[in-house]
């Protein structure tokens, strides 16, 4: 890989903190997930920054924890992410906005339209986090008595990519002529009729609306399972990973980047960014006791739900002072399942241990200084770890703007990462090519 790649920066914002003890810290906004004012700050501090994307998970139900731990919980409200990033592309203008949008609970041509308009309003900075959803109380929300198989969730994710990305071809470039003179709004021979009928899914088309200003918004992906690397190389642009070290890193990018040239795409039409923990100090020392602060916040009840939540499997009746036992397989994510049990033989964490590290935040971290910190994002850019980060903040505002403060002038001295945006829209700045229509080329009438 050459050297003078730089650094990919997302911003992972849903919520604004993945740590339980985040909201309680010692100046830190309560209310920073469910405040729009606060909200709008830290996209604009954000964008002033040169981040790539303002980066937003999503639930599709109150968290599947006991209400002990949920009345403890800053995620409990938020905002709905396309309503947010809307009001969000009104008052910025470069930085992208990435939404998650499930496969599993809504349909092609909702998610379809909804990105379509986004990317419109937002002058072309939309991207889509393609989600399976692995929260079983989601379905109980949607009709369902059980949550849809792990499988099976994967099929149709494949199935509903190649719908929605058909149905923002339904039209041509070119296709909106707006003739006053002779009355012709636009082309009907630059118009296509999906017209799709598959195994999950029946979807007749067009959309009714013009095509994306990117063509495609920029599609995200997040699974590490067998099932969730395949759909990532066929599909994904970006990629959310999670590891908690470079050797597993290099491990997930050689692993994804080596199927998608199976599939005759090139690597770099993929860039992978693992989440990235990131507590800045004037000292190392520093850095450290902020942390062991913001984790003595979280409250047992909160870390044995997170706990629960990713084992897929109710912990609370375990032996807090006891090691791990062993964990049935689940029907929810198996890579999420299969990362906390390494963790705790790995190292031979009691249960208590473990919910700690999982109230608080469990994978990778960076902890130090600007210099220290830059030193390890540089190992991860160097050594084919990743191709940037999603940057996950300890609390807000402090976090974030010790990060903007002092960790990006850093990494703009050392030439990794830029100092102006390259482009205008988010495949631009991500250096990701715009996607031809396949159903008219170079906007041209084409297979109807």
């Amino acid at each position: 890989m050459a050297q003078d790649r730089k650094l990919r920066l997302g911003a992972f914002m849903r919520p604004v903190s993945l740590h339980t003890g985040a909201w309680r810290y010692p100046g830190a906004y309560a209310d920073a997930n469910f405040n729009f004012g606060h909200l709008k700050h830290f996209a604009q501090r954000l964008e002033a920054a040169k981040f790539d994307a303002f980066f937003m998970a999503d639930h599709l139900a109150v968290l599947n924890m006991p209400i002990e731990a949920l009345r403890r919980s800053h995620t409990v409200t938020s905002f709905e992410p396309f309503t947010l990033l809307s009001a969000l592309a009104a008052v910025t203008e470069r930085i992208g906005l990435v939404a998650t949008a499930s496969t599993t609970f809504d349909e092609p041509y909702h998610i379809a339209r909804r990105f379509a308009s986004l990317d419109h309003i937002s002058n072309g900075r939309a991207g889509w986090n393609i989600v399976t959803t692995s929260n079983p109380d989601a379905a109980l929300n949607f009709g369902l008595e059980d949550h849809v198989e792990h499988d099976e969730r994967y099929h149709r994710a494949r199935e509903f990519y190649d719908v929605v990305t058909g149905l923002w071809d339904s039209f041509a470039d070119d296709a909106f002529i707006r003739d006053k003179e002779s009355g012709l709004y636009f082309d009907p021979a630059k118009l296509h009729v999906l017209n799709h009928k598959g195994p999950q899914l029946s979807v007749r088309g067009p959309l009714n609306i013009a095509r994306p200003v990117q063509g495609w918004p920029v599609i995200v992906q997040a699974g590490a399972s067998e099932a969730g690397r395949q759909l990532a190389a066929e599909t994904a642009e970006m990629i959310f990973a999670a590891h908690g070290d470079l050797a597993a890193g290099q491990r997930f990018f050689a692993d994804v980047k080596g199927r998608a040239e199976k599939l005759g795409r090139s690597r770099d039409s993929i860039k992978i960014l693992p989440g990235a923990f990131v507590i800045v100090g004037d000292t190392v020392e520093e850095a450290r006791a902020k942390r062991a602060k913001l984790d003595s916040l979280v409250y047992y009840e909160s870390g044995i739900a997170s706990l629960s939540i990713a084992l897929g499997h109710d912990a609370s009746g375990f032996d807090p002072d006891g090691p791990l036992p062993e964990i049935p397989e689940t029907n929810q994510s198996k890579s999420g399942r299969e990362r906390v049990i390494d963790l705790a033989r790995r190292e031979n964490l009691t249960v208590r241990q473990l919910a700690q590290r999982l109230g608080g935040y469990s994978g990778l971290a960076f902890v130090g200084t600007p210099q220290t910190i830059a030193d390890e994002m540089e190992a991860w850019l160097h050594g084919d770890g990743s191709d940037g980060f999603n940057v996950m903040f300890p609390y807000l505002p402090a976090g974030l703007d010790d990060f903007v403060d002092l960790v990006v002038p850093e990494l703009q001295r050392r030439k990794l990462f830029r100092t102006e945006y390259e482009g205008t829209t988010l495949r631009e700045n991500l250096g990701l090519a715009r996607p031809e229509n396949r159903f008219f080329a170079g906007g041209e009438a084409g297979a109807r």
